[in-house]
């Protein structure tokens, strides 16, 4: 008889990717069956539960909560005695002799430093975020979880400082050649990319590099920014910083649809910069192919194919994608998507093709999935989500909370086709391939064993550059069964070709400087981003940040009150 067993950890503070270590470590145990370790969040708590994990709901959100089941209750008790000595193996990767404990001292063994990347838990994000500003440092604020109201004072104050705050939830940046959070590996050249999305931005930078052009910069601002309690600042920052950049020839500004008034008035900063732009606003009909400079995208790839047309002469062909010949005829889709761009660009042209369809980053209201948790009918799923990853590693690092919902989905009768993303590139998974492929073909055996259909497409992201390597991440996949392509829309066709009837498809300006030369950067949160950051050649600092009073809230708003 199987036995569980939990512990908390009240007011423990450890890196995500330790968490996620732990736990695989945990999982691997002789007579251990399945292994969860998080932080208590009340989301997490139903995930685990989900899962087949009973959670502790005496735990609080601060608080660490591990929880092993085993096959008998001995490999259980066992299990959660070892946390501690699996916690203190050591790490792999570049090793800092000494950590300081704060910012500023950060700032003072590196000074030289233009940015502060921030990847810690969202409540302490905007805290950090404002010392990051106050010592007059740009910001990379990866942290989700920050709150709309935080987002504006951020910004507005490094608006007011010419300082550039890009985020909350900034997944991709590339600054003077260092691709920051998660960026792919890509040449140099005279593009330069603005986006209000991570893996929009990572699609459109390796489609560039892959038609042999390059990236100049490539500024992330947060999802929210184009909202418009937000005004889009960033956005209007990056614009007049590559407008400026004498390196930059072409520019590229992509998001998910902008905000009426919003739109207008960034057409309007776009067209009057002095160089060619290309728009993709991935739902936004635009007026016209072309307007003088602006040059309106039909989506991500052909983005990228317009800004390298616009950037040199000719530019090579490329045929993407790899295609099966049998595949399912009906039945419903799931899209399990680690890139909130990427789910949001299938889920605009799905839609075209299969009704009903529900996701939890809907288009229109009547696609909102009423429990992320559970499908229904057709569903796409931006498992990059803040219910999804409140204490949790991002999907692109840790592939658990998918390959879960993977084998979820792929089990149900009523499903014949699961779509899904692979990005690659800095701060990613190292090998995604080597757990989905399996998953895959686990989940094709046992569809073929119950004689039903079932069929796999993936949408890999990344360059030939990349550490992981994409062309041996594309083989994996196709040997495990799965139909690959490296461009959504043609991964879209494809699905709904299976499953429809085929339907045509109708302050003060930040100082250039720091475009130039070469790229500091002090590192608070996942110590990932530090290692990859000294990976490409650039000089970093890691913070050993841990939570200020411990996390605990009435210390933590006198705390505040006497900051201000």
């Amino acid at each position: 008889m199987t036995a569980t067993r939990s512990e908390i950890r009240a007011g423990a503070y450890y890196d995500s990717v330790v968490l996620m270590q732990l736990q695989r470590a945990l999982a691997e145990l002789p007579g251990v069956i399945d292994a969860g370790v998080v932080m208590a969040t009340p989301a997490n708590c139903d995930l685990l539960e989900a899962s087949g994990l009973t959670a502790d709901r005496q735990a609080g959100p601060d608080d660490l909560l591990i929880v092993v089941k085993a096959e008998e209750s001995p490999a259980a008790e066992d299990a959660i005695g070892k946390v501690d000595e699996l916690l203190t193996r050591r790490r792999s990767g570049p090793i800092q002799e000494f950590r300081p404990r704060s910012l500023e001292a950060a700032v003072k063994q590196l000074p030289e430093a233009d940015w502060v990347l921030i990847s810690v838990p969202g409540r302490y994000a905007s805290t950090v975020a404002k010392e990051a500003l106050r010592l007059g440092k740009h910001v990379f604020l990866f942290s989700d979880n920050v709150s709309t109201a935080d987002e504006v004072i951020l910004k507005n104050q490094g608006q007011e400082e010419g300082l550039l705050v890009m985020g909350p939830d900034c997944g991709t940046a590339i600054v003077n050649g260092v691709g920051l959070g998660f960026a792919n590996r890509v040449r140099r050249g005279a593009i330069g990319i603005v986006g209000a999305s991570g893996t929009g931005m990572q699609a459109i930078s390796s489609a560039i590099h892959n038609l042999g052009a390059g990236v100049s910069q490539a500024i992330g601002t947060g999802g929210r920014d184009l909202k418009q309690s937000i005004g889009a600042i960033t956005t209007r920052q990056g614009l007049a910083l590559l407008a400026k950049d004498p390196e930059t020839e072409v520019i590229v500004l992509v998001s998910k649809p902008p905000e009426e008034r919003i739109a207008a008035e960034l057409l309007t900063v776009a067209a009057t910069c002095g160089k060619p732009v290309v728009i993709d606003f991935i739902g936004f009909v635009p007026p016209a192919r072309r307007i003088g400079s602006l040059h309106f995208a039909s989506g991500l790839s052909d983005a990228a194919q317009l800004a390298v047309g616009l950037a040199v002469e000719s530019a090579p062909s490329t045929t993407l994608g790899v295609a099966s010949e049998d595949g399912a005829e009906s039945g419903y889709l799931r899209g399990l998507f680690s890139g909130g761009t990427l789910a949001y660009e299938a889920l605009l042209g799905l839609q075209v093709f299969l009704q009903p369809l529900y996701s939890n980053v809907p288009i229109s209201d009547e696609q909102r999935l009423a429990d992320p948790l559970s499908s229904r009918q057709n569903t796409v799923l931006d498992l990059g989500e803040d219910v999804f990853t409140q204490g949790r590693l991002h999907p692109m690092m840790d592939n658990d909370l998918r390959l879960r919902r993977l084998a979820q989905e792929s089990a149900n009768k009523d499903v014949s086709l699961v779509m899904l993303d692979i990005v690659l590139g800095e701060g990613a998974h190292p090998d995604p391939a080597s757990e989905i492929g399996p998953a895959i073909e686990q989940a094709l055996r046992q569809a073929r064993d119950e004689g039903r259909a079932l069929e796999f497409v993936v949408i890999v992201v990344g360059s030939d550059e990349d550490a992981q390597n994409l062309n041996a991440q594309i083989e994996r996949l196709v040997q495990a069964g799965a139909v690959v392509f490296q461009d959504t829309a043609e991964a879209v066709e494809f699905a709904g070709r299976r499953l429809a009837p085929v339907i045509s498809d109708p302050g003060l300006p930040v100082d250039n400087a720091v475009l130039r030369g070469s790229l500091s950067a002090i590192n608070v949160g996942l110590e990932t981003f530090y290692d990859s950051i000294v990976g490409q050649g650039a000089s970093a600092v890691h913070v050993e940040w841990r939570p200020p009073a411990g996390g605990n809230e009435k210390l933590l708003a006198l705390l505040e009150k006497m900051r201000s």
